[in-house]
């Protein structure tokens, strides 16, 4: 009898396995999705362009005798007496009247065989319009014959006027 209630007990514990199993609800798999992507990620914006560089420019170059307070050149010519003061006016403008650009400008004048007589250069900072004189004399007297004036900007010549001692 013994051995009849263990095989009843160990049947019932069966059962009652085979019962919780089967009445166990089946998990379902959690689905975890992303959603679909609407839009292409936002391209990063563009690094802002710097501002252009103020640069000189020189807008005119006129010899003569003498320059008024303006420091313009009162009566421009390219033909003087030995004995004159020539002087080189200058006119300079920047591409931004309001930013300061220094810049280095410079007169070099020749005689007719390519000696130079003298050379100048002045640390400008230039705002907006401006002028510049370079001058040249000789207590002696220049000798006769024929000049050039190139006008040098940071070196480079920028503009030449050609005029005569007669």
């Amino acid at each position: 009898m013994i051995r009849n209630h263990l095989h009843t007990a160990v049947a019932t514990a069966l059962l009652a396995s085979v019962a919780l199993v089967g009445c166990k609800k089946k998990e379902e798999p959690v689905v975890t999705s992303t959603p679909p992507a609407t839009t292409e990620p936002a391209a990063p914006a563009p690094a802002p362009t710097p501002a252009p560089v103020a640069t000189v420019t020189v807008t005119t170059v006129d010899l003569g005798p003498t320059v008024g307070a303006d420091k313009k050149v009162a009566s421009p010519t390219a033909t003087f007496k030995p004995s004159d003061t020539i002087n080189a006016s200058v006119g300079t403008t920047t591409s931004d009247p309001a930013t300061a650009v220094p810049a280095k400008l410079g007169a070099k004048w020749t005689f007719q065989d390519g000696q130079t007589v003298k050379e100048d250069t002045a640390d400008v900072n230039f705002a907006g319009p401006g002028q510049t004189v370079f001058t040249i004399s000789k207590p002696g007297g220049f000798p006769t014959g024929k000049y050039k004036l190139e006008v040098l900007l940071d070196g480079a010549v920028v503009q030449t006027r050609d005029f005569e001692v007669k």
